[in-house]
């Protein structure tokens, strides 16, 4: 596996919005030499769980403004950092990075847990690798709540704001995350894009970030394309949960006619809810979204 990389824990010391306690799994079956972190809020023996699961290139302190209000509802909040990402191991070879090697940490780490009557809350990547879980996983998951993500099948138009996104991240090596989450969440305080960039110290770290844009199966060939093509029939047959799904509606990457096109995949879903000023990185504006979905969920 080559070099691995460990975020210095003081980088994490002064988060704005973010006092949760950090979690952590080191033994995942083919990953025995990984330390996942994840967090772990709300009761235990709560009815439902919401798995929180981030994207490109965040971690789960995207997150902050949901986990509270689910877990004042009464419910368990699970959020886990991708290999790669925020407070877990990083592996500087590039190649470490596959479509189905993140899919199965996701699947582990749900055995791990025991969790049960999931509410998958997804964005960008979380729903990329999170949506072709329960599938294959079944009487784990019930509902959805998806922001701003697509299903990977290698036989749609990507758009011309993801090749923009894809060629400018693979022209940025050393990715400036802090600004880019400035750039792109204008209301974002100069501590809070800081906090994005927290898991990063230096080049070094950003294998992940980098490897990530051009893991999205692009090709009917590509891996994780047939796979999530088989999900979109199931999705669109047998499907029996609820689901919730909330657009930026200034996203330009993965924007409105996107999700509209991924909302008429999903069996029995409800029309988007549309968020005005909300960007690709729909969690910040969580605070809304979260007591929406719950007032859908009933």
């Amino acid at each position: 596996m080559g070099e691995i990389l460990r975020t210095p824990d003081e980088r994490f010391a002064h988060l704005p919005g973010f006092d949760f306690a950090p979690h952590y799994i080191e033994d995942l079956t083919g990953f025995e030499d990984l330390r996942l972190h994840y967090l772990d809020e709300g009761p235990h023996d709560a009815d439902r769980v919401f798995l929180c699961l981030h994207g490109e290139p965040t971690w789960s302190y995207l997150y902050r403004k949901m986990i509270p209000v689910f877990a004042s509802a009464g419910q368990r909040v699970v959020a886990m950092d991708f290999f790669g990402f925020g407070r877990s191991d990083k592996p500087a070879d590039e190649s470490f990075y596959t479509f189905f090697s993140h899919r199965e940490v996701i699947r582990l780490f749900i055995e791990r847990l025991e969790l049960r009557a999931i509410t998958l809350v997804c964005q960008d990547w979380g729903g990329v690798l999170g949506l072709t879980l329960p599938m294959d996983m079944p009487g784990r998951f019930d509902r959805f709540l998806i922001m701003n993500t697509i299903l990977g099948t290698g036989d749609a138009i990507l758009g011309e704001g993801f090749l923009n996104w894809r060629a400018w991240s693979n022209d940025h090596p050393d990715m400036d995350v802090a600004k880019l989450l400035g750039r792109t969440c204008k209301h974002l305080t100069a501590d809070e894009c800081a906090a994005y960039a927290a898991p990063f110290p230096d080049v070094r770290y950003k294998a992940g970030v980098r490897r990530f844009p051009n893991l999205i199966p692009d090709r009917p060939e590509f891996p994780g394309a047939e796979l999530s093509r088989r999900v979109r029939a199931w999705l669109n047959s047998q499907w029996q949960g609820q689901t919730f799904i909330a657009v930026g509606m200034k996203d330009p990457v993965l924007g409105p006619a996107i999700m509209d096109e991924l909302r008429k995949t999903i069996r029995n879903c409800p029309p988007l809810y549309e968020v005005p000023e909300g960007g690709h990185f729909l969690p910040e504006w969580g605070d809304e979204v979260a007591h929406q979905a719950l007032k859908a969920f009933g």
